[in-house]
């Protein structure tokens, strides 16, 4: 068994066809093909599916664990580089989307200056669908809500967010006493997060506390989808204070909640195996950015203890 053939087997993975494999890695389809082949008569199982282009259920189970040592593989590389006083590589980070539009910007400027040789991809999502990526090998590391629940994954607080109701300014919720009191919120409304979600859990434990059952307009994944919506006049929200842009903040209010807690956001990574000499340099930068006080939005703060 040798690394190409695992590499063409996880290429049909992700690009979907042996021919696409090919262009990513590179060759020509007639390689990839015999490497599956190869591969296959090893493990004496097929792992594609030729009338489909589909992995078996035993392909799955390869791939999934080729990922993890193709990973290892390049730290391997780039960890010895590192050795030679010099940080090469590749890192592959995943970040929920409001963290992203104020965070990528500052962490790739940093990066530039500090580690010119290493190059970071980004992946935009939701907590819940970074961090079967992350376990899988996907991705290098994720800024996700804590906290993280997956036992194979481990996760570092990065900083905390106030969670704030947002609604137009001139809405009557908007010039009445702050904090406002969360018996207000029963009364509205709200486009609100998925039930189950980090961020739904955190609101409804926080108005249960003082008896209040939301009435949601609609129920979405995703904040930033929430709060596009929010700004189209779908309904008031409860968001994290950096889903609110600058530009945004003359046309909405971002209005304190009595007693709410704030979202927590940490960096989680596979609780198994080193993360490389790249990863490792991205990661110390993300705490050079997260906690720079001369240059943290609005509504962030430093974090306490609130891994997992």
């Amino acid at each position: 068994m040798e690394i190409r053939h695992l590499q063409a087997l996880v290429g049909i993975a992700e690009y979907g066809s042996f021919s696409a494999a090919a262009e990513a890695l590179g060759t020509v389809q007639s390689n990839v093909s015999a490497h599956v082949a190869r591969l296959e008569r090893e493990l004496g199982s097929p792992l594609v599916d030729r009338s489909s282009g589909h992995l078996t259920e035993e392909g799955e189970i390869v791939v999934s664990r080729a990922r993890r040592m193709l990973v290892e593989m390049d730290a391997l590389v780039a960890d010895v580089s590192a050795m030679r006083l010099e940080v090469v590589g590749t890192v592959r980070a995943g970040m929920i989307g409001t963290t992203g539009r104020w965070l990528v910007p500052r962490l790739f400027s940093l990066l530039r200056e500090r580690h010119p040789r290493v190059q970071m991809t980004v992946a935009d999502g939701t907590s819940a669908n970074l961090e079967p990526r992350l376990l899988s090998g996907q991705l290098d590391f994720a800024i996700v809500s804590l906290p993280v629940d997956i036992d194979e994954l481990v996760a570092t607080p990065l900083f905390e967010e106030d969670l704030m109701l947002v609604v137009p300014v001139g809405h009557p919720l908007a010039t009445g006493p702050m904090p406002l009191p969360l018996a207000a919120l029963a009364d509205l409304d709200l486009v609100l997060p998925l039930p189950n979600t980090a961020l739904r859990d955190e609101i409804d434990r926080a108005v249960r506390r003082v008896g209040v059952v939301l009435q949601p307009a609609m129920e979405l994944d995703g904040i930033r989808m929430i709060a596009s919506l929010t700004f189209d006049g779908y309904g008031p929200a409860i968001l994290p204070a950096t889903a609110v842009p600058r530009h945004m903040r003359e046309r909405f209010a971002l209005v304190p909640l009595e007693g709410f807690p704030r979202r927590k956001v940490g960096v989680a990574q596979r609780r198994r195996g080193l993360p490389s000499a790249p990863t490792r340099a991205v990661i110390d930068l993300l705490d050079t950015v997260a906690n720079d006080p001369h240059d943290r939005p609005d509504g962030l703060h430093p974090a306490t203890d609130c891994g997992t």
